[in-house]
């Protein structure tokens, strides 16, 4: 595939399977959703690695290290993306989510003593502001919606895992571990131990049959974790973190446009100028991140 396609392939998926959650909500609860959709997904990546002939044994610390990953990456952070789904709109979701621009940043600055240069610091800062613009409107809404608070934590409360989670597969990574196995591996622990939550709190492990449900759910776990998955780290590559990154940007965009589409979401003057922030502290840090890296000039990127 051509490396546009590649661009465009996971930057799309990633961009509505913020909207594709919603259709997971309702019959079945959120935590035991994200069990089966990475258990799926787990599945089809040891069996994919498994055909292809990736070396899937590891030592059992390096299986602790892939289950630590899986809880936080998989296990947690999603099931706080879900149950956060249930208070807001899928595209406000996916714009709090710029905060792990900010919180990466801070991990890395505490636990690896990187600094970051003037250029994405400025960036994260765009992007923070225009995170606050676009929150402006739902802000003022708290008194008549007390819940938005509610999703606005659990949101949040995701970005920081998720972060957590940057960071240790960057340790993880550092050893040499490969990317696609980690990965299943991770899930298949993330699957377990929200599954071993759900018993443990008498959650019952129910299934939806009917065509949304079963729908969503593929598509989360076959397109939104495995093809989209693969797409990007094919991309990464061929051209390099740096601009292989500005997926960072178009995703927020795409999710925003179809809460628009099939949400219902208005936009007004300050979340219009908000996103227009937000995509370029994007764009501002992942830029930085190519110069840093060598990379050539990001009109380039893709």
């Amino acid at each position: 595939m051509s490396d546009w396609l590649l661009f465009l392939l996971p930057s799309f998926i990633w961009g509505t399977t913020w909207l594709v959650i919603k259709f997971q909500l309702g019959v079945v609860a959120p935590e035991v959703s994200v069990a089966w959709r990475f258990g799926l997904a787990a599945l089809v990546l040891l069996g994919w690695s498994a055909l292809s002939g990736t070396r899937l044994r590891f030592g059992a610390r390096t299986h602790l290290s892939f289950a630590f990953l899986g809880l936080l990456q998989f296990g947690l952070n999603y099931v706080l993306v879900y149950l956060s789904e249930q208070y807001l709109t899928s595209g406000l979701v996916s714009v709090l989510f710029v905060l792990m621009v900010f919180w990466n940043l801070l991990g890395a600055r505490v636990f690896f003593g990187t600094r970051a240069s003037a250029a994405v610091l400025g960036g994260a800062m765009l992007g923070l502001t225009g995170v606050a613009l676009i929150f402006l409107p739902e802000l003022r809404a708290v008194r008549a919606a007390p819940t938005l608070v509610t999703g606005v934590a659990l949101a949040v409360g995701g970005t920081l895992v998720a972060s957590a989670g940057n960071l240790w597969s960057q340790r993880l990574y550092a050893r040499g571990v490969e990317v696609v196995p980690s990965t299943a591996w991770a899930m298949l622990y993330a699957s377990l131990s929200v599954m071993a939550w759900c018993a443990l709190r008498g959650i019952p492990f129910a299934f939806d049959l009917r065509l949304p449900y079963v729908a969503s759910l593929a598509y989360l776990a076959l397109f939104g974790s495995v093809v989209a998955f693969v797409s990007y780290l094919t991309l990464l590559r061929r051209i390099g973190v740096g601009r292989s990154g500005y997926t960072a940007a178009a995703i927020p965009v795409l999710a925003m446009l179809t809460s628009t589409v099939f949400e219902g979401y208005r936009w007004t003057a300050a979340a219009l100028l908000g996103m227009g922030l937000v995509l370029a502290g994007n764009l501002l840090v992942m830029r930085a991140r190519a110069a840093a890296a060598g990379a050539p000039a990001a009109g380039k990127a893709a």
